[in-house]
This record gives structure tokens, sequence and C-alpha cells, in this order.
């Protein structure tokens, strides 16, 4: 499923004045935001600042960050065409939009290898001169800069915005059961136990059309167990599935199978949050982005711990994927193009969808007033600024490709755990296929 909103400054002016000025305060920040045009056509008169109007297509499709990216381009002085197609649909299709006859200008990603590999195939446009002198991101860490950096030393992404993965539980929930948070991996799978005792499923997950949510619990485990170095070294092929390092990770993912949500096969990823607004289900190996999914009257309920440490020798490690913009190396709109990557870096840009989405998800910009964030995502940005490593999630530190390969091994896997041999033995085979293409 896709929608297509057409915005320009002059649409969203008019439909702010029919929604009042009530509904317009609520949803600006900076000049301009809320409502839209919905035309799906091209442009009107083409006469915004950035030239004729400029492609967005965007995979954030859940309602929250989508209605946040919607408000934001409202609030942009230029016209633009906003596609919003469901995440899987995208993920499938984004190939053949950066290489059909008329791809879109700007699209939602995210940083890492995929970008890379994206970008050596000469798909996308080079940002490079929006990361130095006074260019929308030439305020970004270097770390971010990195992440957004091709083979060949040009910048092909631009970061607006980045989240932590880690156990979310709500500390209600908690006190009614008579449980703390863990301090040690014993202790968790000690406290999971307990839980399961009191008819609580311990563990949420949603693998069922999300099946990438299997992958979440895989990659801390081997940053725990094997570290960040092995784990990303295993991603690009350097080590082999079948290594006994890999049958550690399985043989301790294992012990978690009894805790999991019995449903989860059924659930997506946004699905499995329901058992835990019921209290049914009490923790959660999840980006931040859950908090989305909570409702209002339980944002402030919700906390969460790091997944504990398994072995003392390997370096701290958390997974913090960033998101964000790339563009069609074969845009025919270069100016309008460039114009809307720098607004959306923009600090404003950035405080306006973090504080409409409601996702706790981190700005890029060192511009962004973060005081007035809620405690949760001052405790994310502590834990990732204490961490001695970060990675980012299967696929981003991998490609979509192999994500395919993980996610048919570890649901089965999890279906069943019997033959972990066998699995890794397919799984590496599978992985072949893609490190040989």
């Amino acid at each position: 499923m896709s929608t297509t909103s057409h915005f320009t400054r002059r649409g969203f002016l008019l439909g702010a004045t029919a929604l009042g000025t009530g509904g317009l305060l609520t949803a600006c920040i900076g000049s301009g935001g809320g409502s839209d045009d919905e035309t799906g056509g091209s442009g009107d008169d083409g006469s915004s600042g950035a030239g004729a109007a400029v492609t967005l297509q965007s995979s954030l499709s859940d309602p929250a960050p989508k209605a946040a990216l919607e408000q934001v381009v409202a609030a942009y002085d230029g016209d633009v065409t906003l596609n919003t197609v469901a995440i899987e649909q995208f993920r499938a299709q984004l190939s053949t939009y950066l290489t059909s006859n008329n791809p879109p200008d700007v699209l939602t990603w995210y940083a890492g290898s995929v970008a890379r590999d994206y970008a050596a195939e000469g798909l996308l446009l080079d940002v490079s001169d929006l990361w130095t002198g006074d260019g929308a991101c030439a305020g970004f860490s270097e770390a971010l800069k990195s992440l957004s950096t091709a083979e060949d030393g040009t910048q092909i992404f631009v970061p607006t915005n980045y989240y932590w993965w880690s156990i979310f539980y709500k500390k209600s929930a908690f006190e009614q059961w008579g449980v703390s948070v863990p301090e040690t991996w014993d202790d968790f799978l000690a406290l999971c136990e307990t839980l399961k005792g009191q008819g609580v499923s311990p563990l949420a997950n949603g693998i069922g059309s999300t099946p990438w949510m299997a992958s979440g619990w895989f990659d801390y485990l081997n940053l725990r167990i094997n570290g960040a170095t092995y784990h990303r070294e295993l991603l690009a092929g350097e080590h082999a599935f079948t290594d006994p390092e890999v049958e550690a990770v399985l043989t301790e993912y294992a012990k978690l199978i009894p805790y999991f949500d019995p449903n989860m096969a059924s659930y997506s990823h946004q699905e499995a949050v329901t058992p835990m607004i019921q209290n049914s289900s009490a923790m959660y190996l999840i980006g931040a982005f859950v908090t989305q999914f909570f409702p209002e009257d339980q944002q402030d309920d919700i906390d969460f711990f790091s997944v504990p440490p398994i072995n003392e020798d390997v370096p701290s490690a958390e997974e913090a994927p960033t998101d964000g913009y790339f563009a069609s190396a074969n845009t025919a709109n270069l100016e309008g193009t460039k114009a809307l990557l720098s607004y959306l870096a923009s600090a404003e840009a950035q405080q306006q969808f973090i504080s409409e989405s409601a996702s706790s998800n981190l700005p890029t910009s060192p511009d962004v007033d973060s005081s007035g964030f809620t405690p949760l995502v001052q405790k994310g940005i502590e834990l990732l600024e204490n961490t001695e490593e970060i990675t980012q999630f299967f696929n981003r530190d991998s490609s979509d490709a192999l994500q395919s390969t993980a996610d048919d091994a570890l649901t089965r896997f999890l279906a069943d755990p019997s033959d972990i041999p066998g699995i890794l033995a397919g799984w590496q085979a599978a992985a072949e296929q893609v490190w040989n293409q």
C-alpha cells in the first residue's frame, strides 16, 4: 500500500486555515506544519525557491512517523511530492526505484553497507558539498560522516536521526510482578523463569510479517559472546556461519525460546507490543521506535535496560541504527534535491520530526536542543555515549540480501532449535550465494 501527498507552502497554508488557529499552533514548529493538499500530482506552478517539484519516496509508513514527515515536508518552503510506501514493499522495490528511468529524487533509508553498495553501482548522488563549509551536515560528528561515506571517499547519505536498541519494559509491571532489572545474564535468565512462573510471557517479539526481528537477539548475543569486531567480520563474509563461535550464539539463543510469546510468529513488530500494553508479556528487545506503539497514558511508564554482559572479555557494544536520506544520482532536479536534503538535515526539521513522531529517536544535528527530551531519551543518549562499540543492525551492517538468509535461518531455528548445525550449514550455503554475487 502506498499513499501520495503533494505539498506546497500555498497548499499547506490553505489547509491550516481550514483547520483553524488551534490546529496550526499544535502542528507547527517554526514556520509551518500540519495539513496537506493531497492531489498526487507532480507540482503546480513550479515557482518554489527550490525549483520544480522534488519527489520524496518514503518508507515511514507507521502512523506517527508518517504524520511527522508529512508535517516536516509541509513546513518546507518548496514543492515536494511525498510518496509513502509500506516498508517491506519499499525494501523490495528500492533497487527498482534507483535503477528506473525516472527515479525518485530523494529516498528515506539508512546509512551503512546498503547505501555504500548502491553508491558503488553509481546510483546515489554525491552530496559531499553538504558535509563541508557551511553545508547542512558540516557540523555533524565524524562518526556520522564516516557512516555516510562511500568506498570512494565521497559522502552519499544525509543522516537525520538515530536510535538505540535495548530491552524495553514497563516500570509498573515490574513492580506489580515483584521483579527488578537484572545485572547479569544469569540474573536475566532467572528473571525470565520467574515471570514465566507467574503466567507472563517474559519476552515479546514479532517475527510474522517482520521476520527481521529474529535478528535482534542474534546480533546482541553475538556482540555479547564474540564481540563487535567478530560480528562485523561475520556479516562481511570473513567468517562462516558454521563457525563454533556462531554455534555458541545459537546455543545461548535457544535458552530464550521457551520464554518468547507463543504467538510471536503471528505478530508484526508493532503488534507484539499489545501484550506488553496488557501486561501479558514483559520485555521486548527492540529499537527505541517501540515507544510510539504504546498509548499516551503509558509513555512515562516505559523504561529499558541493556542486554547484560555474557563474556566479560569483549568490549561493551550497542546497536544504534542511523536513518536519513539519500538521493538518486539520476535526479533531474539537482538544485531542488540538495535544497530538500539540506532542509531535512536542519536542526529545525529534526526537532519537529522527533517531537511529532514520538519515537524516542535522537537527532544527528548538534544544534538540536535536547534539554527538553524525555528522561527515557536522555538515558538512551547516555547509553550510547558510554558504550565502547556501536553497530547498527544485521542488514545495515551487511545487506538486505544477507538479511533474507538470516530471516529464513533464524525463523526456522525459533520454530525448531533441535538441529543447530543443520540450520547453520543451510545459512552458510545461502550466505555464500550472496557474498559470491
